[in-house]
């Protein structure tokens, strides 16, 4: 439950983003913006699952990218059920759920289901025997060719 908060929270907060930098999105008040972001995650849960399913054929031909415009007319429709939340017309709906979809994946990126926020550092392996990631091979030679025959790049 908490993790549903956290994320109701950030899709808030991007899309406070959103009415402050596309042209024809507009708000009242912050209020107004965090009840919006509520209705478009139940429509993007319920309804657009179906719409996509719809327009499956539209969606396969341009090869995934009538998602975007199915967004933007989830944001239209949130305009005329919230009152205060104002989408000018189809092509501000458009470029504010494509900004609104960026914005909230970045941020959705570091949160996990339970709602903790959680950074992933990942480490490569060493592919070299000992664990040595400094080597530079140059010449594709390993590491247990005789010593003998130097080069211009050995050190």
């Amino acid at each position: 439950m908490v993790g549903f908060f956290i994320r109701w929270l950030v899709n808030t907060l991007a899309l406070i983003i959103v009415v402050n930098i596309v042209p024809g999105i507009s708000a009242g008040e912050w209020q107004t913006v965090a009840v919006a972001a509520l209705v478009l995650g139940f429509l993007n849960a319920f309804l657009r699952p179906l719409i996509i399913l719809f327009t499956l054929p539209l969606h396969v031909m341009s090869l995934g990218l009538f998602t975007l415009v199915t967004n933007g007319l989830m944001l239209y429709a949130v305009s005329k059920i919230v009152e205060g939340f104002y989408v000018a017309g189809f092509w501000s709906a458009f470029w504010g759920a494509l900004f609104f979809s960026v914005i909230s994946f970045v941020l959705n990126f570091f949160i996990d289901p339970q709602g903790k926020v959680s950074v992933h550092v990942y480490q490569r392996q060493s592919r070299y025997p000992g664990g040595d990631e400094h080597v530079i091979d140059v010449e594709g030679k390993s590491k247990d060719e005789p010593k003998d025959r130097r080069n211009i790049l050995d050190l």
